[in-house]
Parts: C-alpha cells; sequence; structure tokens
C-alpha cells in the first residue's frame, strides 16, 4: 500500500480537500451486507483508503470484514461476503484525518465492541475536535486504545456509561464529545443514525421494502433501490427496529452549522442535500461566478469532474461557448506504476490531458472548484499554454480555503493552503495567469438559496475553511498551539 499511495498522493487528487469517510447501514433485507457494499460503493468518493462492513446474524452473531483499497477490489467476492450474513449490518469507507496516514488495519471501521447487554458496531463521519484530551482521560482511567482513530473514543465512552441500553450508553458518550459526527451504529436487532447537534456532516434516511437504510448521501440509497424519507435532523438520533422508527433529540438545541463544502465538492452531483440538488447549486455557483467576475473569451473549460456544473453555469450565464478542453483518464487507478521519479513527475498528467486540437490559439476560462495548495492548478496552466491557449484565466467556485477544517476534512497546515499566505492578486502572479476570481461567499451563499448572501451575524453553514470562524472550539489543536482568527469562535462556545 505503501508505494500506491505515494504516486497516488503526487497526482491530480492531492491537491483536493479530502473527505474523511462515508457510512452506510441496513436493516430488515436479507443479506445486508451485499446491499451495504453497493451503499458503500457508490459513496466511494468520501473514503477510498479503506472500508468496512460489519454485519449480524442470529446464528452466528457479528461476523466483519475490513480492506484496504476499494470497495470493488474487496466487497465483490462471494466467498467473502459470504461470511458476513443477516439482515442487519453497516459499513464505512475511509480517508483518514485523525489517526495515522496508512495506518494498521486496526483503524478501519466499522468499530466493535462487546458490552453486557450484547455487542454494538460504530461508523463515524466527521472528527471529534476534543479527541486528545479524551483519549489521555480513558488510558488514565484503564482504557486499552486498538486504534489510532478519533472514533474509538465514543466506543470506550459507551463502555464505561451506567446507562442501561446501547441507544442510551451511546447518547451518554456523546455527550462527552466535541467537534462533528454523523454516526451509523447497530445492536444485534437495532440499526442507529445520530448527528451532532449543529450538523455539520450529513446522514439521511431511506425506505426499502421493509427495510430500512441509513447514509451519508441519498446517491447511496439510489444505487439500492431505495426512497428517500427524510435527512436526520442536527442533533436527532433514530433508533430502527422491526417495531419501527424512534426519534430521539439527546442534545441541546444549537443553531445548524451544515459544512458548506459539501454542496461545493464533497458531495456528488446526484446528490440531494437539505431538499436542493448538488448538480443545481453547483450550476448556480457558475452562473454567479459569471455574474461577479466576467471575462472575455472564447472557451469555457471545466477542471474535471467536479469543476463542470460550475463551468457549465458559467457558460449559460455568460454566453461563451462549453467545452471539454480537458479530459480525465477515468482508468487511472492507485496502482497505476511504481513510483519512480520519473513518473511522480508527471503528476497532473497521469489523471487530466489537454484537447489540443480545441485549445489552440484560444481564449480560455478554467473553472475549477477550488485552490488548495495551488500546485494542481500551476501545472494545469502549463498544459493549456503548451497546447498553444493565447489566454488562461481561472475562475474558482468556491472562496479562497484560507483555513484548516477540524470537522473531518483532510486539511493541509494553514501555512501550506496558498490562499493563507498570498492576496488573490499574489495568488494571481504566482501561477502566471491572466487572470484569476474567485466566488465571494456572498455569492456561494446565494447559490445555495440564501438570497440575501451570508447572515454575518449567524451564518447558516459551516464555513470555515473560507471565514476562519468555527462554530465548534477545536480544543485539542489550541492545545497545540493553532491561533483562531477571532477571540470566540462564531457561536461564541
Amino acid at each position: 500500500m505503501a508505494l500506491n499511495r505515494k504516486i497516488f498522493n503526487n497526482s491530480f487528487d492531492c491537491d483536493k480537500l479530502k473527505e474523511e469517510c462515508g457510512v452506510f447501514g441496513v436493516l430488515g433485507l436479507n443479506d445486508a451486507a451485499n446491499f451495504v457494499a453497493l451503499g458503500l460503493h457508490a459513496l466511494q468518493h468520501r473514503g477510498q483508503e479503506a472500508g468496512g462492513i460489519v454485519a449480524y446474524d442470529p446464528s452466528q452473531g457479528f461476523n466483519s470484514a475490513r480492506r484496504f483499497g476499494y470497495v470493488r477490489d474487496n466487497f465483490t467476492s462471494q466467498s467473502l461476503m459470504e461470511t458476513l450474513p443477516g439482515s442487519l449490518a453497516i459499513g464505512h469507507v475511509r480517508y483518514s484525518t485523525a489517526g495515522a496516514k496508512g495506518a494498521a488495519i486496526r483503524d478501519v471501521q466499522p468499530f466493535f465492541g462487546e458490552f453486557a447487554m450484547g455487542g454494538a458496531a460504530i461508523a463515524h463521519n466527521g472528527n471529534l475536535t476534543n479527541a486528545d484530551s479524551l483519549r489521555r482521560e480513558l488510558i488514565e482511567r484503564g482504557s486499552i486504545f486498538q486504534s489510532s482513530s478519533d472514533s474509538e473514543c465514543i466506543i470506550h465512552l459507551m463502555a464505561r456509561s451506567l446507562q442501561r441500553n446501547i441507544p442510551e450508553r451511546m447518547e451518554d458518550a456523546l455527550r462527552r464529545v466535541e467537534g462533528a459526527f454523523s454516526i451509523v451504529a447497530m445492536t444485534r436487532s437495532k440499526l442507529i443514525g445520530v448527528r451532532d447537534p449543529r450538523g455539520v456532516r450529513p446522514l439521511v434516511l431511506g425506505k426499502v421494502g421493509d427495510g430500512f437504510a441509513l447514509s451519508s448521501e441519498t446517491c447511496a440509497l439510489d444505487i439500492i433501490g431505495a426512497e428517500f424519507v427524510r435527512d436526520v435532523e442536527p442533533g436527532e438520533m433514530v433508533v430502527i427496529s422491526n417495531n419501527g422508527i424512534e426519534s430521539i433529540f439527546p442534545f441541546r438545541r444549537q443553531n445548524s452549522k451544515f459544512c458548506i463544502f459539501e454542496h461545493v465538492y464533497f458531495s456528488r452531483p446526484d446528490s440531494i442535500i437539505h431538499g436542493q440538488s448538488v448538480y443545481e447549486t453547483r450550476r448556480r455557483i457558475g452562473v454567479e461566478l459569471a455574474k461577479e467576475s466576467p471575462i472575455d473569451a472564447d472557451l469555457v473549460c471545466p477542471v474535471p469532474d467536479s469543476g463542470t456544473p460550475a463551468a457549465i453555469g458559467f457558460s449559460q450565464q455568460s454566453g461563451i461557448p462549453y467545452a471539454m478542453g480537458i479530459i480525465r483518464n477515468q482508468y487511472m487507478g492507485r496502482t497505476f506504476i511504481e513510483p519512480t521519479e520519473q513518473i511522480r513527475n508527471m503528476g497532473v498528467r497521469l489523471k487530466l490531458n489537454v484537447n489540443r486540437a480545441l485549445i489552440k490559439d484560444k481564449r480560455i476560462i478554467l473553472v475549477d472548484d477550488s485552490v488548495v495548495r495551488g500546485t494542481t492548478s500551476q501545472k494545469i496552466k502549463e498544459m493549456i499554454i503548451d497546447a498553444g491557449a493565447k489566454e488562461v484565466h481561472f475562475r474558482i467556485a468556491s472562496p479562497p480555503t484560507a483555513w484548516p477544517c477540524f470537522y473531518g476534512v483532510d486539511t493541509p497546515q494553514r501555512e501550506k493552503l496558498i490562499a493563507a499566505t498570498m492576496t488573490e492578486e499574489e495568488m494571481r502572479q504566482h501561477l502566471s495567469v491572466n487572470t484569476l476570481k474567485f466566488i465571494s461567499l456572498d455569492g456561494l451563499y446565494r447559490a445555495t438559496g440564501e438570497k440575501e448572501g451570508r447572515d454575518t451575524k449567524c451564518p447558516q453553514y459551516c464555513d470555515a475553511c473560507f471565514s476562519g470562524e468555527y462554530p465548534v472550539l477545536p480544543s485539542d489543536m489550541l492545545e497545540k498551539g493553532f491561533k483562531l482568527k477571532h477571540a470566540e469562535v462564531v457561536d461564541g462556545s
């Protein structure tokens, strides 16, 4: 795995923010693990490092399988799936943020614990901002950790709880944690879903036949033929059994702070978020971007694939023709070739290639979803110029990413974010492009349906990666010396 990861981290995807993981669970369907595998396949974009499934069968108890790599390479084996019988199963796909990179198989979720009242498994999407202090406390009190993941803290807190059943123990445990969590868990007879009080990360409920499903996104419901029922609400716990659904709100009500970057990049464009089409929101981002930063050019070209909807919107608003000036190699996998220095230096070219016949002698507007370090943008610009473009104009479908995320996104240290150290004009000069413009934060909010833009007193989303205003105190990082933009986080907590 080390060799494969090495080249992958030098490819196009290295300069993109990574969502930590995706979660999926099914109750009430025969061979539930097979449905979970399909769901995880649809959520692969949320985590490509590893995946795992836990299933329960009354005659065989809990069984699990955890593997590195893609779902398609591991959970399509009949012999493996036959080891996961039962009508109740949960799964997880991972891209590590908390814990060691390229960690051992013990870091792969779902995590399992055996309690006095029976076993339970848990899969977590998000990041606990007080995990370090919790881990120290738990270790001092005798807990023995098996992984480097922050999510394992929840299992240990549940084990120490004195509540009478597993859902109540989970409530008890989650009252101790800070940060972002969307959780899918299971007992011998129940499927449980829960979101943190601010609802930073997504979680949805679906119905399929006589069974139910929980998923990070609606696109994974579609793949198993499930009907979308509703979002799990911020601060809500749903406990699903053969008797139906119980809804509980165990936490103090707080202002919702859903991650706005789910609209920009993380979620699949065919998903529905809070009643809105992700694709349509991204198209509207392109429309707003064209209104805010018009430019005379010959072609609007997306940086595929995440820049495509915004480029379509930009083209529609500006009247400048849309064209596929860059082609993505859909078959570039993690195990492409041994990463010699010569191959690593090819970088972006392993994933993207310029449509030279289209680009030559044209003034090109390149639309991308974000700029993180700026390394990929620079290489793409060089490819476009090498292909004979007369001008290159970058239009970015998100505001400058100037602050790290602590809520379940793999973000570089702040000093490695190009927008944290340069102004927009300095970035333009650094990239050597004719113009560079980002959508404004107000424009991004308008594209998500907030007609008046961003409410500065109480933003409807978590936009900390753009604004530096953190809705949840990053306790562990403050201990390590991280400096907030303001003395207090936006909610004053």
